[in-house]
């Protein structure tokens, strides 16, 4: 059982001596005028003679920020879901009861006021209260300091206290809100649907991934979280939805670090009689569309790099990218061995069970990809790594999908879907050859979906974008944890 500190058994031992007083702790609901954002912007303008002229009463309710006392009155600040304010506690204006109530309360507690608004002397907005109320009492001390990332486990871990102290990462929280409901926005407004999909499936795909696995005992049958929407989204396009979207939750068995959170949210978008050329002019009218939606202008400023996005993006294939930024030699594009004496000698960690094409996106994950600042579309990937993307027709040794880098960081992932059956399952087979290899991020045979795609899925293109990773870099956050109310982390 937790020691109880001085501070705790001082808050303790309020609460008793207001509920001796009669006082209800925990009463349900306040009946707010106003927030403090609206008191804010319609009298905070106005002068103090004005202010003085308006008799009315108003009722806001919020937070104890801070308390100034001088005896027989206090300044306090109390802050509410959109601002805060300043409050002036009299005790000629409450009565002796009410503040020898408010005596009582602390820092942390919600408090209601209702009263008239004037001008300090420095001419501060305040409200001056002629009734108060408690509303919740708070038993705990909040921080008295807050050093930021001198405390980021404790910001992590109790998120709640990082949003009661730190007006910066309600803003992060409050951008994110903002990014979302512009991307379903755009996706609305050009003839989507949004949809739902399972998060529990019989069999895990649509993404090369190591699944959690679970156990549904009335159906008595193994599931799995899904580590990506793509199958079951897909299964609608052949059912007629032509343009479907959803936002939700994946869920991958894999590392934690600052770009990764075993559960993410993913938009990912379907799109019939398009090809993957067709979404790369889609995906800059969508982050244009954001940034005018969110930051107003097409330039941003990401852990001190200037982001330009300005369409047209550049586009590149993956081999000239291995090429020419990571110094790869032609011959080692075609031969495995030299391709791992290349990742080898950079310190990337290869395996000989690793086809080709692993290592080629390997080496380029390392050595490419931390140095895309500015929106590139990298295309052309291999057809091994690829096991849903259509074959291009020129080069099958190649799909025609592309993913998207953004300050050093793969923000999307797209491709002209796979819709020839026969191709398929055999992708599948491939992928199932590597799982009995000891590969466990290889995707499972999905006979359903075959037979989905053999009543036929129309010319398609998809994407998968990490909306995680597009709030972090619209709110200039360096880790995925930040941009995640409650990021998963190790047991105390």
């Amino acid at each position: 059982m937790e020691k109880q500190s001085p501070l705790l058994e001082d808050r303790r031992k309020k609460a008793e001596d207001l509920k001796a007083m009669g006082v209800n702790l925990y009463p349900a609901g306040y009946r707010c005028d106003l927030t403090i954002a609206e008191a804010v912007e319609q009298f905070g303008g106005l002068d103090a003679e004005t202010l003085e002229e308006d008799k009315r009463r108003y009722a806001l309710a919020g937070r104890i920020m801070t308390v100034r006392d001088f005896g027989k009155a206090s300044f306090i600040h109390i802050k509410d879901r959109g601002g805060r304010i300043q409050a002036y506690i009299r005790k000629d204006k409450v009565g002796e009861k009410a503040f020898k109530i408010f005596k009582l309360m602390d820092i942390g507690d919600y408090i209601g006021i209702r009263g008239t608004f004037f001008r300090t002397r420095t001419g501060e907005f305040t409200i001056l209260a002629h009734e108060i109320t408690l509303l919740s009492k708070s038993m705990r001390p909040l921080p008295e300091k807050w050093h930021g990332l001198s405390d980021v486990e404790t910001r992590y871990r109790q998120r709640y206290l990082d949003l009661i102290v730190n007006d910066q990462i309600k803003d992060v929280f409050v951008m994110r809100g903002r990014i979302i409901q512009a991307i379903r926005d755009f996706f609305v407004e050009r003839g989507f649907l949004e949809v739902e999909t399972p998060m529990m499936q019989p069999i895990p795909g649509g993404a090369t991934a190591r699944p959690f696995k679970t156990y549904h005992n009335a159906l008595g049958m193994n599931l799995y979280l899904r580590v990506a929407p793509e199958l079951y989204l897909k299964r609608l396009v052949i059912g007629g939805l032509e343009r479907v979207f959803e936002i939700n939750r994946n869920f991958r068995n894999e590392g934690v670090s600052v770009e990764h959170n075993p559960e993410f949210t993913m938009l990912e978008f379907y799109m019939a009689y398009a090809t993957y050329e067709d979404l790369m002019v889609l995906t800059e009218d969508l982050f244009v569309h954001i940034l005018e939606k969110t930051v107003g202008g097409k330039t941003i400023a990401y852990q001190d790099q200037a982001i330009d996005f300005t369409p047209p993006w550049p586009r590149m294939s993956l081999f000239d990218a291995l090429k020419e930024i990571a110094g790869l030699e032609e011959s080692a594009l075609k031969d495995i061995n030299a391709a791992m004496g290349f990742a080898k000698s950079k310190d990337i960690t290869v395996s000989r069970q690793d086809s080709l094409g692993k290592v080629l996106t390997k080496i380029f994950d390392h050595t490419v990809e931390p140095k895309l600042i500015n929106p590139t579309f990298i295309f052309g990937y291999p057809t091994d790594v690829s096991p849903l993307s259509r074959r291009n027709e020129e080069n099958p040794d190649i799909t025609d999908r592309f993913e998207l880098f953004i300050g050093g960081k793969e923000i999307a992932n797209a491709f002209t879907e796979l819709n020839d059956p026969m191709d398929q399952r055999e992708r599948f087979s491939y992928q199932v050859s590597l799982r009995e290899s000891g590969d466990d991020e290889a995707q499972f045979m999905d006979e359903d979906y075959l037979v989905a795609m053999e009543y036929g899925l129309p010319p398609t293109a998809g994407e998968g974008i990490g909306i995680d990773r597009v709030v972090m870099l619209l709110t200039d956050s360096p880790s995925i944890r930040d941009v995640i109310f409650f990021p998963h982390m190790r047991s105390k």
